[in-house]
């Protein structure tokens, strides 16, 4: 199974597709958003990813409790206050996907109503990414898998039946390249509750490609997942902590991301294949193995004794599986001590 994003594979045999997310990091800055993408480019993800909404498509203006946010980072915030400090402007988008275009950069975003889909058809975005809030959104789910694009749908907060009819609605209105997110929505996610395991539940209960959108501090838990078969890692990424924004606070700087590029990778080399076979790394080794050497000097037609043999290192001769039987055998030729035993040598 592989899904192709800007003629990138994606899928078990490739290795982690890893994403940069910008969400609100650029801080209300187009200049900033355009640094971030260019640093996340240069630390070695495949992809950065957008989040398309405006305060008024995700909310309302009002002053209820149900709209107040308590506890957590957004602690005290309206929910539109928020979004409005949040969003990613829509006229930036033209300007970002442009920009990425010539810088030979993938980018796409994740949509929050029909109007964003519209935006992002209009940039020819190459793929859609479904938050988990919006998992439970059948309605967003037919408008993007109607599209034809790959989609990456995470599963934060949802149940098992949830997921089944995300995955269902997906597949019957038009998304035939499809990829599971296991993803653990807390901000930040405590390590001993990511849960990594269900990566690749989600893969072999649902038929598709899985990773994760990792949400912890630090880089163990994509390790983690890369090491038992993710294959889509998303990560927030920022230029700087120091520079408080709204997503700031469990987002990898450069230095970061760019270790997890390569710590992923090598946790997905190591995975290797679940064969019997010697790598080539260990056939340069087998000389290190015991074999059985004859420790006396004898004449031809001696007959070999348990004393005459042993189990020794290196490995030239025959294995010492054989040394019982070669006890009794009678020698064709004469042979010196620190000779390895083959069986050409017995009558």
């Amino acid at each position: 199974m592989t899904i192709e994003i800007n003629k990138r594979k994606i899928g078990p045999e490739f290795p982690p597709y890893i994403v940069a997310e910008l969400s609100a990091n650029h801080n209300g800055s187009f200049d900033r958003a355009i640094e971030s993408i260019d640093a996340a480019h240069k630390c070695g993800v495949d992809a950065v990813k957008l989040q398309t909404y405006t305060a008024d498509t995700l909310t309302i203006d009002c002053d209820k409790e149900d709209f107040l946010i308590k506890g957590g980072l957004w602690d005290g915030y309206k929910l539109y206050e928020l979004y409005k400090w949040a969003h990613t402007p829509y006229e930036w988008h033209e300007k970002i996907f442009e920009y990425a275009k010539k810088k030979d950069i993938t980018v796409f975003s994740t949509p929050f109503d029909k109007t964003a889909v519209d935006l992002l058809e209009n940039l020819n975005t190459p793929a859609y990414k479904i938050a988990s809030f919006e998992i439970i959104d059948l309605d967003l789910i037919k408008i993007v898998a109607s599209t034809g694009k790959p989609m990456i749908i995470s599963t934060g907060m949802a149940s098992e039946e949830e997921i089944e009819e995300a995955v269902t609605t997906a597949r019957e209105n038009g998304c035939n390249e499809l990829i599971l997110l296991h993803c653990i929505s807390s901000y930040p996610t405590p390590i001993a509750q990511a849960n990594v395991s269900k990566v690749k539940m989600l893969a072999d209960r649902f038929n598709v490609i899985s990773g994760l959108s990792d949400h912890t501090l630090g880089s163990v838990a994509s390790i983690a997942a890369a090491a038992t078969g993710a294959s889509f890692i998303e990560k927030h990424f920022t230029l700087s902590r120091n520079d408080k924004g709204p997503d700031s606070d469990f987002s990898m700087e450069p230095n970061e991301l760019k270790a997890l590029c390569k710590d992923t990778l090598n946790a997905w080399k190591a995975l290797g294949k679940p064969v019997f076979d010697r790598t080539h790394a260990e056939k340069e080794n087998r000389i290190f193995r015991r074999s059985i050497y004859f420790v006396n000097n004898l004449s031809a037609g001696s007959v070999i004794t348990k004393s005459d043999i042993r189990s020794i290192r290196p490995g030239n001769g025959l294995p010492p599986k054989n040394f019982e039987k070669i006890i009794g055998k009678k020698l064709k030729i004469s042979v010196e001590i620190g000779t390895p035993t083959d069986w050409s040598l017995f009558e």
